[in-house]
């Protein structure tokens, strides 16, 4: 597995909501100053990450953005499956991308694929936006 910019940037804006949680609206360009982000590329993942309901935006001069479920509520799992598809290292491990691919004519090969991906999928589905606002500084 290897994550895309969209993936990474997501996951920090998500970091930066999860951080403002109940404080109300956050400006684009806070979390884009705040966390790194090219502003222009910000509103296309904002645009994605609204869409499949994980923040909320308001318009106007007071607008900005929220998260629309509690930050324990959003897995890093469901981000990165939203950004970059699978988890798994070949598609025919995935569970939810699976596809035919040559290694299926050594099972030995497909077992070790499949542990990669189950350990990668339960760290990533277990741990939430809330441990990662709660944690380490970013």
């Amino acid at each position: 597995m290897r994550l895309s910019r969209k993936s990474e940037y997501s996951c920090l804006a998500l970091i930066h909501l999860s951080r403002q949680a109940g404080a109300g609206l956050v400006k684009l360009d806070a979390i884009a100053s705040a966390e790194g982000i090219p502003r222009e590329y910000l509103v296309q993942l904002m645009h994605t990450l609204k869409r499949a309901g994980y923040i909320q935006a308001a318009r106007g001069a007071s607008g900005g953005y929220r998260l629309a479920k509690r930050p324990e509520q959003i897995t890093l799992a469901e981000i990165i499956r939203l950004m970059d598809g699978p988890l798994a290292p070949v598609d025919s491990v995935s569970r939810y991308f699976y596809s035919h691919t040559p290694i299926e004519s050594c099972p030995g090969l497909v077992d070790v694929f499949r542990d990669i991906r189950d350990y990668i999928a339960a760290k990533l589905e277990s741990t939430t936006f809330a441990d990662l606002a709660g944690g380490k500084a970013c």
